[in-house]
């Protein structure tokens, strides 16, 4: 298939949210403890939430710029693209891109809202959360409809009000929330335990996704201190592997058939070996385990039926493909990360999927997308006009060189390799 022909949807791009979102959705006598933006005496701008600070306002915000500035986090709004805090300028980098929508996960709050959750007044917490959800459904997925994947993010300080907002955002038409991909790593009780249960039921009750976002349970996986940066860049799968593996070894798909995880922004090329793995261990193990697969069939089993998974860009996923369950397969921009391939998805994605039939490309593109997140972009527009052929013709006049920042970004390149220079002559 032609890139021209490609018909992208991804289920992973992000938000950085701009610093009015809370201005219409918190009520007045909450206004003035509501999460803002503040300036220090260096020019940097960073959110807070009371004195909890935020995620970097720019984490990663690197779309459009040189590969050497791709370690460098914009610290103000005016040193990365617009289109990472505009939805107006959004949509046409999503159209310079050949990308027809996306699904946002939030950036400040952390990927599974853990600086909203942080607040020692749980009322509050739970106020800024809902601004946050209407903000996001209201005004940023709904200035364009069929544009955007809503996404939600849950008090999970408390599983009944967490469940309630899975309620209160399907009604909206949100199907998609942000959920941590080890919770007992933000001090909240495992997926094992029980205790999630009521949020577990209302997702199978609203057909709501739970969507583990690498790096939602704040935590880095270990290696050596002194390890270069590329150890860490090119091991930043190892947490979602746990996520896997918790997942195919928990014990309450019986209880929830129909539930449903996402494994976001960790790769796909690992999964078929874990796979085989957890079936080695229970056929060598499971006398002594007890662990009881009689009525969900196994992990693999449990894998095809309850978990989808994601890539950007592969070539191992992509060979190992008879392994997984297609249907539950999806494309990945990542805009405006370093790991994104914006504004040449449509070209490498052709490449990563050559030798695949049109059905194939299909599902993989845009249909497993709108089948498993309930979204209909073709109520809005025909399908002939959602090729990316057809959207990059609509804003044939987006530069995609980012030439925001581009001081700043040498400042901070110059001072890391001075740092990274002086711990190498010690």
């Amino acid at each position: 298939m032609s890139p021209d022909d490609l018909i992208l949807i991804s289920v992973d791009d992000h938000i950085a949210e701009p610093e009015d979102m809370f201005k219409h959705h918190v009520p007045a006598k909450y206004l003035d403890r509501a999460p803002e933006v503040r300036t220090d005496e260096f020019g940097v701008q960073q959110w807070w939430y009371g004195d909890i600070k935020g995620r970097n306002l720019g984490l990663n915000a690197v779309a459009g710029k040189s590969p050497e500035f791709f370690n460098i986090d914009a610290s103000r709004y005016d040193e990365m693209r617009p289109g990472c805090y505009d939805v107006h300028e959004r949509v046409r980098d999503m159209n310079a891109g050949g990308q027809l929508a996306g699904l946002n996960f939030p950036n400040f709050t952390g990927f599974s809202g853990q600086v909203l959750n942080r607040g020692s007044d749980h009322n509050l917490n739970e106020i800024m959360i809902k601004a946050y959800n209407d903000w996001h459904i209201d005004e940023w997925c709904g200035e364009y409809p069929g544009r955007f994947i809503p996404c939600g993010i849950l008090p999970l300080f408390d599983v009944e009000k967490a469940a309630a907002e899975i309620h209160r955002l399907a009604a909206k038409g949100c199907h998609a929330v942000s959920y941590s991909e080890n919770p007992e790593a933000l001090n909240m009780p495992s997926i094992h335990s029980g205790m999630w249960d009521p949020l577990f039921a209302a997702c199978v009750e609203t057909e709501t996704i739970l969507c583990c976002h690498l790096g939602s349970s704040s935590r880095s996986t270990m290696a050596s201190s002194d390890a270069p940066p590329g150890v860490g860049m090119s091991s930043s799968s190892v947490a979602t592997i746990y996520t896997l593996i918790d997942l195919l070894w928990a014990t309450f798909w019986e209880r929830f058939p129909t539930l449903k995880f996402s494994l976001t922004e960790g790769d796909i090329g690992w999964i078929p070996y874990f796979l085989w793995r957890s079936e080695h261990v229970n056929e060598r193990h499971g006398g002594w385990m007890g662990h009881d697969f009689s009525k969900t069939g196994g992990p693999t089993q449990i894998f095809n039926d309850h978990i989808l998974v994601c890539f950007i860009k592969e070539t191992i996923g992509i060979e190992l493909l008879d392994h997984f369950n297609l249907e539950n397969v999806c494309w990945e921009s990542d805009y405006p990360h370093s790991d994104g391939t914006w504004p040449n998805a449509p070209e490498e994605l052709a490449k990563s999927l050559a030798g695949l039939n049109s059905e194939q490309v299909a599902k993989l593109t845009h249909e497993n997308a709108i089948k498993h997140y309930g979204f209909d972009p073709f109520a809005y527009r025909p399908k002939e006009q959602c090729t990316t052929k057809a959207l990059r013709a609509e804003s044939p006049d987006v530069d995609v060189v980012t030439r925001a920042g581009r001081e700043a970004d040498q400042r901070d390149l110059d001072a890391w390799r001075r740092l990274q220079a002086a711990a190498a002559s010690r």
